[in-house]
């Protein structure tokens, strides 16, 4: 399946469109590898507590373009499940913080093991040369992408406090 041909220096709208078809083939291959006891909602609670351990329910609403009642209640669900912890925040007795918990993060362990055998699968079918060109851009993609998440995730909590 040949996604695109790009001119030397690829546009960024032209490098988004394959990244977004890559991942929407991650998405297929990832589904083999179950996200169960947890829905893609609560994954992602799981996924932004693991970035910003410790913030606040509004800021964790704000991230996932949720409202603060649909947000605590999938953190009730979670925190029932072992998944996450609420501490009171040692600067304000009304605020808690949110913490992914051991379980929790052993959940994440076990499906990224399981997500990256699916991968390895497809990626062992591809020459040496373009998996390490892949590896180098993906490197480059995670370090932008974290940073502006923890960028965004300062923002909220500046905005909220």
């Amino acid at each position: 399946m040949m996604v695109t041909s790009f001119s030397p220096r690829p546009e960024p709208y032209e490098v988004a469109r394959v990244t977004s078809t890559a991942a929407e083939l991650l998405e297929v291959l990832w589904g083999r590898a179950s996200t169960a006891p947890v829905s893609a909602s609560q994954l992602r609670v799981l996924l932004v507590l693991e970035h910003d351990e410790g913030i606040n329910l509004r800021t964790l609403a704000d991230l996932l373009a949720s409202t603060p009642p649909s947000t605590s209640r999938l953190c009730d669900r979670l925190q029932a499940a072992g998944f996450v912890e609420r501490v009171g925040s040692a600067a304000d007795r009304r605020e808690v913080r949110l913490h992914l918990s051991s379980h929790g993060s052993a959940f994440l362990a076990d499906l990224r093991a399981r997500r990256e055998k699916a991968l390895q699968a497809v990626l062992e079918q591809m020459p040496t040369a373009e998996r390490t060109a892949l590896l180098d851009g993906l490197e480059a993609f995670c370090d932008a992408a974290d940073a502006q998440i923890h960028d965004d995730c300062q923002e909220f909590e500046s905005r909220t406090a």
